[in-house]
């Protein structure tokens, strides 16, 4: 069995901000923010937007869940985070391409873009707080 790998109090903090974020996030996807997020949603996607919020919305809540509460597999989750992060990228690009407007606040290129940039850094913090760096360098110096 792996060793839990211990993490820091200000990545504590972090992971407990970003698993909070998340909460917020999916809880929004599936009520007042619905429509808002339809616009993220490529056109190529062959299901219908409505559907992918909602299921978006529905992993983004279980993935916050999780990494608040489920402490033996909070370097697995962090990787599965940072994994969603990828996969809902395309959707940023779309939406900046396209120019499509939502939060009110996304409604320039330029605000677009800035959320473009500000995803890697979502990466990094869920690998990071969630310890998932660590205990991956930690299994490769242990094989």
């Amino acid at each position: 069995m792996k060793k839990e790998v211990k993490i820091t109090l200000t990545q504590n903090i972090f992971r407990i901000l970003l698993a909070l974020f998340m909460i917020y996030a999916g809880f929004s996807h599936l009520t007042f923010n619905r429509i808002d997020f339809q616009a993220q949603v490529p056109d190529w996607v062959p299901l219908s937007k409505d559907l992918v919020v909602i299921l978006s919305g529905i992993v983004e809540i279980g993935l916050g869940l999780t990494l608040l509460l489920w402490k033996k597999q909070r370097a697995n989750i962090g990787w599965a985070l940072a994994l969603f992060f990828i996969l809902v990228f395309p959707g940023n690009v779309s939406q900046y391409l396209e120019g499509r407007d939502a939060f009110g606040a996304l409604n320039s290129d330029g605000a677009r873009l800035i959320r473009l940039l500000f995803q890697p850094v979502l990466i990094a913090w869920a690998l990071w707080s969630a310890g998932s760096w660590k205990a991956w360098r930690t299994s490769k110096n242990e094989a």
